[in-house]
């Protein structure tokens, strides 16, 4: 049986005055088709290697249909493929150590923290490496410049003491296209230099630690050249696929492998996302019901923030993932929507007052995961009743969180404010790849609805080119 896909429901939009109607998504319904039929063109004139016009540069649509390309490798190249490779270097880490540091930042460290948070033990670090399966604890540095942070992670790979066995030792991945970001180039140089401590200088044992992914040239291509490390092992951030769309390429893969996620199964799961989004039409797609939603509210009432309300801790990661995706996508020329990811209900009791009853500037997408991986727990009946929950001893911790998801929901309608539900079966590889994948692909086509080219980072190239004047000044 084929695995389910995440659906939408945006009946809570569909309110007077404050909302949008059913037929104001239909009278887009061309528009919408016509921004999916340029994405897909611009995935076909990437793969075909044709020069882009002016008007569509930077076009880094080689994300699109990057899925299916490392599946169809996997499956006709076995053991050859980038796939298999990247589970054998996992696999090989894994076995070699008890921690790996992952250094990036922005999108290259984002998609793997998410895969973390999403589909490994809720507390995966602190777990005995037993019940980790053997894999290797993951810590995420390079995405600061935070002295005492970096301190602290020294601290816990014992500031080049040299390990006593596969408990005290830890590797490294490091993760920039060009080698030139400033973050994560001089959390490496720290780190290199503590790893090479711990091997005592041994420049064969730390080759065997560091695994690169980034471009074919560049700054971090010739450092891991010139310590070392295998060819076959410094893995390519590939061409057409900028930062904040590489989380299913090996940026985000090779981590995701070293936690034991399956890989292939994040890659399926993305495929299928594609597959909906080029057969299904717009009355049915759930990523051109999607954009329709986000644009016509932006558009018709102003509700120029998004807030991804994710019900329950796993998904954090993923929608801070998103918050850079749409904000370096469509934050452009004085325009662009701002993403806000909060968690249910912690968030209530912090920002509810504020999304209940401030400005009419919001639009809420609840992210619900409707089965759990574990037996449900029941509050239970208790001598000790002061706190008088014996009369909901049967109900269990997902009982209370529907009926809050539910609650809110029917605050907000009865309030006209605006929300939807994205509903995910299950939460685990398949699933994750589809949502990652929908809100990539949904952010390139409302980038072409509105005209504004959704790829490259015209801002954040301002800072770094500033900061490093001050530091070389």
């Amino acid at each position: 049986m084929a695995d389910p896909l995440i659906s939408y429901d945006p009946a809570g939009v569909f309110i007077p005055e404050h909302g949008i109607t059913p037929e104001d998504i239909g009278r887009i319904a061309g528009d919408l088709d016509e921004a999916r039929d340029e994405v897909l063109a611009d995935a076909q004139l990437w793969a075909d290697g044709v020069e882009p016009p002016a008007a569509k540069q930077p076009l880094d649509a080689g994300f699109h249909e990057l899925p299916e390309r490392l599946l169809n490798d996997y499956r006709t190249n076995g053991a050859a493929s980038e796939v298999a490779r990247l589970q054998a270097t996992a696999d090989r880490l894994a076995a070699a150590c008890d921690r790996t540091v992952v250094l990036g930042i922005g999108g290259s460290y984002m998609g793997a923290r998410a895969c973390l948070e999403a589909c490994c033990h809720p507390y995966y670090n602190e777990l005995s490496r037993q019940a980790r399966g053997g894999r290797p604890r993951i810590s995420f540095e390079g995405n600061n410049v935070d002295n005492d942070a970096m301190q602290g992670l020294l601290d816990l790979v014992g500031r080049g003491a040299e390990p006593a066995g596969v408990d005290d030792r830890w590797s490294i991945v490091v993760i920039s296209k060009s080698g030139g970001t400033l973050e994560t180039a001089a959390a490496f140089r720290v780190m290199l230099r503590t790893l090479r401590d711990a091997c005592g200088g041994d420049a064969k044992k730390l080759a065997e630690l560091v695994v690169p992914v980034t471009g074919t040239s560049g700054k971090l291509f010739d450092l891991a050249t010139a310590l070392g490390c295998p060819a076959e092992e410094i893995y390519e951030v590939p061409d057409g696929v900028g930062g904040r769309f590489s989380v299913l390429s090996a940026v985000g893969l090779l981590p995701a492998a070293i936690m034991g996620l399956d890989i292939v199964k994040l890659l399926e799961g993305a495929a299928a996302m594609n597959e909906h989004f080029r057969n299904c039409g717009p009355e049915s797609n759930v990523v051109l019901q999607y954009v329709a939603v986000c644009h016509l509210l932006e558009t018709m009432r102003g509700c120029d923030i998004r807030l991804l309300s994710t019900w329950g801790k796993r998904l954090e990661a993923v929608g801070l993932w998103y918050d850079q995706l749409l904000s370096e996508s469509l934050g452009k020329q004085e325009r662009g929507a701002m993403p806000l990811t909060v968690v249910n209900t912690r968030d209530l009791h912090s920002r509810g007052q504020q999304h209940q009853e401030g400005k009419r500037d919001k639009l809420v997408t609840n992210v619900i995961v409707d089965s759990f991986d574990r037996e449900p727990l029941a509050i239970g009946s208790s001598e000790y009743n002061q706190d008088q929950l014996n009369e909901l001893a049967d109900k269990t911790l997902p009982d209370i969180l529907d009926a809050a998801t539910k609650g809110t929901n029917q605050a907000y309608r009865e309030d006209n404010r605006p929300t939807a539900d994205l509903h995910l079966p299950r939460l685990d590889e398949h699933v994750l790849g589809q949502m990652l994948q929908m809100l990539m692909l949904a952010t390139v086509v409302e980038g072409r609805l509105i005209g504004i080219n959704p790829y490259g980072q015209p801002g954040v190239e301002a800072y770094k080119k500033n900061m490093n004047a001050i530091l070389r000044a």
